[in-house]
Parts: structure tokens; sequence; C-alpha cells
């Protein structure tokens, strides 16, 4: 009786485990609309609030997501090198060619779309959450969209998005505002772009591409340490859970999104593969959350639109790939650690 009880524990334990590797991998080919929609747009927060401790957040379910993302990570960066490898990324070539060499005009006009878009809307500095009643806003933001009809007046409006940046520190604190290093990064961009320079060696795209990384990567231990913030947005739209219950949804999509993040400041192959990816995730989520989604997104939708087109490797862009769950664990390590001791000293909040 006591050994048949214990064989059916085993049994369901084992087939939740399956369960959750399947969802996990199914993760891994569709991607996770939660993932790329902002909860912060659509849902009450408090990010002076207690975050799930680290105790909870780095559970059995986090392990195993943690291990299926190494091994794809690991997988891609083996096939890279490979003949495959070379087909995926002449294949991308074919359809990104025409895209990468008006990398710029691209950039520049969605980010005309996009201030022009928050000047319309008004009351908004850089991002729908980040509300203002400043009368000084809408201007700017018309004379950051004007001065990227020129090359020449784009640092300018490099230095338009850096003092509305700084508005939203001032207003929201630093902490909030490391949600959106891409903003800087963008105008870092604009800035060289304008003066045809690099920064210490670093082109232009690869400052941006780090920002997005970062911003990215921040974003995916919100989802850990805050997954009640999303919970409404579950519940309005079930279908995204895949059935699976809304905790380990959240721990699937930050793991997803913080994998495909870390994948954007490796190898060439990889990256690119990376912001397709993150690029489906981001367009499918604005037709199921809107056009306030797509205002709000179209900046990091254009720079991983540049990412996707860039096949202009840089000598020192390739790594071993046995370096590459090194990295990842690496990052993961400190962006967590970055999180919580700095949210414990801004807030007094606890870590573990």
């Amino acid at each position: 009786m006591f050994g048949s009880l214990t064989g059916d524990a085993i049994a369901a334990f084992r087939g939740s485990l399956f369960a959750k590797s399947i969802m996990g991998l199914s993760f891994w080919f569709w991607g996770t609309q939660a993932a790329s929609a902002h909860v912060k747009w659509f849902c009450a927060y408090d990010a002076a609030g207690q975050p799930r401790s680290l105790e909870n957040v780095l559970c059995q379910d986090f392990e195993l997501l943690l291990a299926l993302a190494l091994l794809w990570f690991c997988s891609g960066c083996m096939v890279e090198r490979t003949s495959l490898g070379e087909l995926t990324a002449r294949s991308l070539n074919r359809f990104t060619d025409g895209l990468r060499l008006h990398t710029e005009e691209m950039i520049r006009a969605v980010c005309g779309f996009f201030f022009i878009s928050l000047w319309a809307v008004g009351g908004i500095l850089l991002t729908p959450e980040l509300k203002t009643t400043s009368p000084m806003v809408g201007p700017l933001q018309l004379a950051i969209a004007a001065g990227l009809l020129s090359r020449r007046t784009m640092p300018l409006s490099a230095a338009g998005i850096a003092m509305l940046f700084g508005l939203a520190v001032r207003d929201y604190g630093t902490f909030h505002l490391a949600d959106y290093p891409i903003f800087l990064g963008l105008a870092a961009y604009l800035a060289l772009a304008g003066l045809q320079k690099d920064l210490f060696g670093i082109p232009p795209l690869d400052v941006v591409r780090y920002a997005t990384a970062v911003t990215l990567m921040w974003a995916s231990v919100e989802k850990w340490a805050y997954p009640e913030w999303s919970f409404p947005l579950l519940i309005e739209h079930p279908g995204m859970t895949l059935g699976f219950d809304s905790e380990f949804y959240m721990r699937a999509a930050g793991m997803v999104e913080f994998t495909l993040a870390f994948a954007l400041v490796w190898t060439p192959l990889v990256r690119r593969v990376a912001a397709a990816i993150l690029l489906g995730m981001f367009i499918s989520a604005c037709f199921e959350f809107g056009k306030l989604d797509v205002i709000g997104h179209s900046a990091i939708i254009v720079v991983l639109v540049a990412i996707l087109s860039d096949n202009q490797p840089r000598e020192t862009d390739y790594r071993a790939p046995w370096l590459a769950p090194a990295g990842l664990c690496a990052a993961l390590t400190v962006t967590l650690f970055a999180y919580y001791v700095g949210h414990a000293a801004i807030f007094n909040t606890s870590i573990l």
C-alpha cells in the first residue's frame, strides 16, 4: 500500500517536472508575450515594495529553466561556426541587406515617430508610466523629433533625450529609471552617428545594443521579483500562460527574456537570432496589447531590427562556445545581485 502511494507520488512529481520541461522548451520556440509587455504600463505596481526573496526566486523551477536556457544557448553557440550556422547567416543576410544599408535612417524615422507620439498623447516623459505636468516636456519632445531630420542636429536630439531621462530620474528615482538605459543608449547612438564618431572604438550600433541588452536583463529580474504585478494581465489574457500556473509562467518568461537579452551581447549569429526572436515577441505583444504597446516599444523594436540586420562582425566578436554558460551564469548572478542589493540600499527592503 505504502509502496504504491510512494510510486504514485514519484510518478506525479516526474510528470510535473516533465510537463514543466516541455513548457520551458515551448517558450524557446514560440516566445512569451508577457516577456514583451511592460507590466508597469498596464497594471498597478509599487516599485518600492518588498520583492520576492531570493530564496523564493532561486527555486527548483528556476534551476530547471536555467538548465534549459544553458542548453539552448550553448547549442546555438556551437552551431554558429558550422555549415548550418553559415547557411543561417547567409539566409538572414538575404532578408536584411537592404535594411542594413539604411539603419541610421530607420532609427531616426522611428525615434521621430516615438517622440511625436509622446507629444500627441501628452503628459508623458519617456514611457507611459512616467507621467509629467511640465509644460516644457511637449515642446522638447517635438524639438527632439525635428532634430532627427538632419544629421547635423542629431547630437542636439541626443541631448534632449538625456534631458528627459534626467527629469525622469529626478521625479521617479534612479532605481525606477534603471528599467530604461536603452534611452541613454539611443541618445549615445544619435550623438555618435551625427558626429560620425565611435565611443572609444565601439561603433554607435554596438553602444545601443549593449544598452538594450542591459535593459531587458534588468526587466527580466522584475518578473521574478514582482510576478504578482502581472497576474491581472494574465487573468485578462489567459491564453498567454499555455495552461500553466501564473507563478511558473512568470519565472519562465523572465528566463526567456534574460537569456535572449544576454545573447544580444554575444557572438554575431547568436545575437542576430536572439534579436529575431525578441522582435517577434515584441511585435506579437503589440497586437495583443494595442497602440500603447506599439508606441512604447517602437524604439526597442527598431533597435532589434538594426541588430538583426547587422552582418558586419568585428574581430572581437567571436568567443569559444565553452565560455557561453560561464558568461550567462555570471551575467545572471551580477544582475540579480545588483537588483536586490540596490533595492535594499535604496528602499530598505530585505534580500533573503
